[in-house]
């Protein structure tokens, strides 16, 4: 607890104060470039990793990034995304993945998890993600192979899941929103997007049919 208070004086006597016209400008509202969906993972920092400000990501987080679809749960995932799409407008929703999940771990191999069960409530919604590993990748014998075929595949189904609500599936339908699958390597730092066009998992740059060039700002002279 005391690095969570020295933190914030560190925040509040240098970067605020450095800062405060951004702070000011974002107590008058916020618009957000995208909602960015992600696992509750402590390793993850959707700031950090895309490099963006306060006010320029509307973020839910879940354990798994897990998304039910539309009236499977009574819970704060619904009213996040409506809110996002309906209120703020957003373009674009990421649901990110990423490497070494251990919702994706316990979905492979539940009898290591133990008594949980709120983790046994939430694997519900993976439940078609375990069914494409048992039927489509029966063959796949190596435990980390089938553990990021589980990531990346987690992440397609909770994008359907994203689709049954009315907010997203209208949204789409006017062409106004755009919805990305992501997976985020902890260890090289890598994120891969996938790709419509090959049905794989590709560099983010690939999937977004853009070079990376294209994302980098010049460097000064």
């Amino acid at each position: 607890m005391q690095k969570l208070m020295t933190g914030i004086h560190q925040f509040q006597d240098n970067i605020f104060s450095d800062q405060e016209e951004l702070f000011t400008r974002l107590s008058r509202g916020q618009q957000p470039l995208a909602l960015f969906i992600t696992c509750s993972d402590s390793r993850i920092c959707p700031n950090l990793l895309t490099q963006t400000e306060p006010g320029e990501l509307f973020i839910l987080r879940t354990a798994g990034n897990v998304v039910p679809p539309y009236g499977a749960v009574r819970g704060g995932e619904a009213a996040t995304i409506e809110y996002a799409v309906s209120v703020l407008k957003v373009r674009d929703i990421v649901v990110c993945g990423h490497s070494h999940c251990g919702v994706m771990q316990a979905l492979l191999n539940p009898e290591g998890k133990g008594k949980l069960p709120a983790v046994d409530e939430l694997l519900m919604h993976v439940e078609s993600t375990k069914r494409i590993l048992e039927e489509n990748y029966a063959s796949v014998e190596d435990p980390q192979k089938r553990l990021t075929l589980a990531i990346e595949e987690n992440v397609l189904v909770q994008l359907e899941n994203l689709r049954t609500h009315p907010s997203v599936i209208a949204a789409l339908s006017r062409k106004e929103l755009n919805v990305h699958g992501w997976v985020y390597k902890f260890e090289t730092g890598k994120v891969f997007g996938f790709s419509h066009r090959t049905g794989q998992f590709v560099t983010v740059d690939q999937a977004e049919g853009r070079s990376p060039q294209e994302h980098r700002q010049p460097v000064a002279s």
